[in-house]
């Protein structure tokens, strides 16, 4: 192998170091359905180096024990990489954790679009006064500030001490009532931080407003056009409530059809199922959350590799799920796994960030060096549809090593 081809490799086997066994066993969900399948191809037909994909598949059965569910790879539509452990399958529902706000996100911007709620900035209590008549101090809270973290009330589930801290909230009935009661610390949308009640809150002013459960206004606004039927939503105050926050169901294909929806800015198979204007808006940073660029409930990573500048879109949650979309790259990578509240869960940065990105660089600098000599124009395919410069490309081959300096990896705690 060229020299000029080491550095993407020789990261790889530090980072997967981090594979092994973790105290916390996954249980094996059974199917609820069947899902339409995603389309297929090899690696090379995608821009995909399969050199650099073999190395990593390689690297993670020589360790043996760990705990990685799934990896999915899709490039240019196709799945190019589909990959299951420790008893999982294609057909195997996995509990999203937190990675489910990012699909109440887009169920957001459906509610929006189909004026089940008014806007961002409407007041959550105008859908909810009804139900909860005896709460007369949240008048001020609106659908923003639940997007975007920025409630000003007394949650925070980094700290255990605030008490709308998440495993607080899931010892009470009602955690819609629970996140409404709490006292307020700071005026809303002045600072951001981590609460899995607001949106919990934010899925419930959906349903609300829509006049019916947020798992059937899901099901027939989205998961039904993605072709997905294999997934469960959980519930509380008496299977009343549906958790948007977390734990949905899902399999890894399914997880791929959300992120393929996020590349397409909400079109699927020639249908807008989400507003190209609320993709666009929901996906812009908005605020920092944990000292982190983040949306209306995705997380933004900027990512520097030589001189090529990428974004990743992430829906995160806690033990190593992921959904991960780069547009620059026409990319989407899942991962699942079991490490949770764990630092071993940052594996699945380590493989999007230092094999799986470098896989499609890599093709991509061949593919124009392979054009140059044919003295062809180098166009690489792209969402944005520009033509990608070879001196971008070329960058990543002649590199010593990667820039990585920019690349927010997940919490150490394994939480997203």
């Amino acid at each position: 192998m060229p020299r000029r081809h080491l550095p993407l490799l020789a990261i790889l086997p530090i980072a997967l170091l981090s594979l092994s066994a973790c105290s916390t066993a996954s249980r094996i969900v059974q199917p609820f359905g069947v899902d339409d399948p995603l389309p297929t191809a090899e690696p090379s037909e995608v821009g995909l180096d399969p050199n650099i994909l073999h190395s990593m598949s390689r690297q993670i059965a020589a360790k043996g024990r760990h705990e990685l569910h799934s990896l999915l790879v899709v490039r240019r539509d196709r799945l190019a990489l589909e990959q299951y452990y420790n008893g999982h399958s294609r057909d195997t529902p996995h509990d999203l954790r937190s990675a489910t706000k990012s699909i109440t996100s887009l169920l957001t911007g459906i509610a929006i679009e189909r004026r089940v709620i008014a806007g961002v900035d409407s007041p959550v209590m105008d859908y909810l006064a009804g139900e909860y008549p005896d709460i007369h101090d949240k008048n001020h809270l609106t659908v923003r500030h639940l997007l975007t973290m920025s409630s000003g009330l007394d949650c925070h589930d980094r700290d255990r001490g605030t008490r709308g801290q998440e495993d607080r909230m899931y010892r009470s009935e009602d955690w819609v009532r629970y996140f409404l009661s709490l006292r307020r610390v700071s005026a809303a949308g002045e600072q951001a931080f981590y609460c899995t009640g607001g949106v919990v809150a934010l899925g419930h002013t959906l349903a609300a407003g829509a006049g019916t459960r947020l798992d059937r206004f899901a099901d027939e606004t989205l998961f039904a056009p993605l072709g997905i039927r294999n997934y469960r939503w959980a519930s509380f105050d008496r299977d009343r409530k549906i958790d948007s926050g977390g734990h949905l169901l899902l399999t890894p294909q399914g997880m791929v059809k959300i992120g393929l929806l996020a590349l397409h800015k909400g079109r699927w198979q020639g249908k807008q199922l989400v507003p190209e204007s609320w993709m666009e808006l929901s996906t812009r940073e908005h605020t920092k959350v944990d000292g982190r660029p983040y949306g209306f409930l995705w997380w933004r990573t900027p990512l520097r590799y030589g001189e090529r500048e990428l974004t990743a879109l992430t829906a995160r949650g806690n033990g190593g799920q992921m959904i991960a979309v780069v547009p620059e790259l026409e990319m989407v990578v899942v991962t699942t796994a079991g490490y949770y509240n764990s630092k071993k869960s940052r594996i699945a940065d380590e493989l999007l960030y230092r094999a799986i990105i470098p896989a499609a660089l890599e093709a991509d600098r061949k593919q124009s060096e392979i054009a140059q000599v044919l003295g062809k124009p180098t166009v690489t395919r792209r969402s944005s549809g520009r033509t990608q410069r070879r001196r971008a490309a070329s960058t990543v081959g002649r590199s010593r090593s990667l820039s990585t300096d920019s690349i927010q990896p997940a919490r150490s705690d394994g939480r997203p």
